[in-house]
């Protein structure tokens, strides 16, 4: 059991044509996560690592519908657009009804990140971020590039839950506990903005619940 994401979670990315766009769509692919595919208004009909880009969060979904015979309620959709387009492109996943929102960018304007929040919450949507580098169950899945390209020396399985405001943190105690022969279950970073989808407390809700944390 995990918490966040399991085996069968797939993974849409909006902004999936940008620079960091593409480089989280290899870095989750390269640890077996299953990015189905992106987002990019006016974009429709390209594809980045093999993966077709839709111009609608809509149109995305339909695709992952379409194309798996598993249930739709376990998506993720992974946000790498500019702060100046990170309003809308929340909304509208929220809009699709995504459940798990994991917001990358950084210097969103507080007003937005409250605005959309709001939103999310209203509609019992789990948002991770924003400015989050994402999160990673070992050996099951990473939404973002959380680990980078150490990722297989920095995770391990095993019962620990690991929470931190801080990407390099997260990463690094990580690290220092694998080095100490322990594992963990999973590994959040929530992002270090003011405000935030969830907190310490909604995920220490969630690992409480989880049979592999002790």
């Amino acid at each position: 059991m995990s918490i966040l994401i399991s085996k069968d979670t797939k993974v849409l990315i909006q902004g999936i044509t940008g620079k960091e766009g593409q480089k989280a769509v290899k870095a989750m692919s390269d640890y077996h996560t299953n990015v189905v595919c992106g987002v990019t208004p006016n974009k429709g009909g390209q594809e980045v690592e093999g993966r077709p880009v839709f111009n609608l969060v809509k149109e995305a979904l339909k695709y992952i519908e379409d194309s798996s015979a598993l249930p739709q309620n376990d998506i993720v959709s992974a946000i790498y657009v500019p702060p100046f387009a990170a309003k809308a492109a929340i909304l509208e996943a929220i809009e699709a009804n995504i459940p798990l929102i994991n917001i990358i960018v950084e210097r969103i304007p507080i007003k937005d990140t409250a605005y959309c929040l709001v939103a999310a919450k209203e509609k019992n949507i789990r948002v991770i971020g924003p400015s989050s580098l994402g999160f990673i169950v070992p050996g099951v899945g990473r939404i973002g590039v959380v680990g980078g390209p150490l990722v297989h020396e920095i995770f391990q399985p095993g019962s620990v839950g690991v929470i931190s405001r801080s990407g390099g943190m997260t990463n690094e105690l990580s690290w220092q506990m694998r080095k100490g022969g322990l594992g963990q279950s999973a590994a959040v970073h929530v992002g270090g903005d003011l405000l935030m989808g969830t907190t310490y407390a909604d995920l220490l809700r969630l690992f409480e619940k989880d049979s592999q944390t002790k």
